[in-house]
Parts: structure tokens; sequence; C-alpha cells
């Protein structure tokens, strides 16, 4: 049996597969990256740079300027936030809180929120702010 005369071998590189792989990565990256502590975006205060105390498990309560308040992205009202911290303390007794004051929000509700957490007996709280720019 003999092969065509006319037939060439085969040089192309089939690159699609790599390009499913690097598109592939892509989306995992992007997905990654933008996973971070949820919640509402505020204006937030800046202060100097300091470690994240961004978990998976960590919960964010915004106050925004006009003194709504969000557990994470969900509207709740103080009453509200107490029964689902409570539940959630319930579900795991040492969990961090983020609080997310947006700058111009009146200073009131987010000691509004500090006393309910104090109350709870939650004691990783931290505050969101901008890192400082020289």
């Amino acid at each position: 049996m003999q092969l065509h005369s006319d037939s060439k071998p085969y040089d192309d590189i089939n690159i699609t597969p790599m390009l499913d792989l690097a598109y592939v990565l892509l989306v995992i990256f992007i997905i990654m990256t933008t996973a971070s502590v949820q919640g509402m975006k505020v204006n937030l205060p800046k202060a100097s740079a300091q470690p994240s105390l961004a978990q998976p498990t960590t919960k964010a309560i915004t106050v925004t300027n006009e003194g709504r308040l969000f557990l994470d992205t969900v509207p709740v009202t103080l009453p509200e936030l107490e029964q689902r911290l409570l539940q959630q303390k319930a579900l795991t007794p040492e969990f961090p809180v983020v609080i997310k004051g947006d700058g111009q929000a009146q200073y009131q509700g987010v000691m509004d929120v500090l006393d309910l957490l104090g109350r709870i007996g939650i004691t990783q709280v931290g505050l969101a702010t901008k890192p400082l720019v020289k």
C-alpha cells in the first residue's frame, strides 16, 4: 500500500485546547480576586494600611449615609440584624464581623451597631476603611 505523493506532513498546531485552558484560568482568576467581603458599596473613610479581616465566614454590616443597615447585601432593621446575628452565633460562636460605615454616615448609626454587637457578645469586630493615599 502506498501513500499519495501529494500528501504533506501535518505541521499545524491546534491551539484550541490551550485557549480553552487559558479562558478557564482567566475566569477562575476573576472570580477569586472579586471574592471579598460582601456588602453594599459605600464611600469608606481613609485610614492607614492594616491587614484585612476578610474570611469566608466574615459578615459585613453596612451603614449607609442615609442610616440604612445591610447585612451582607440584604437590607435589615436593627432588630432583624440582632436576630440574624444571633442565628449565626448559634451556628458559629466565633465569627468575625466587618462594619462598613459610609464616611458621611451619622456616627450614631455605627454606634448602634457596635452596641448591638457588644450585647450579643461578638468580639471579632473590624471597621472597613480605605488605605490612606499619600
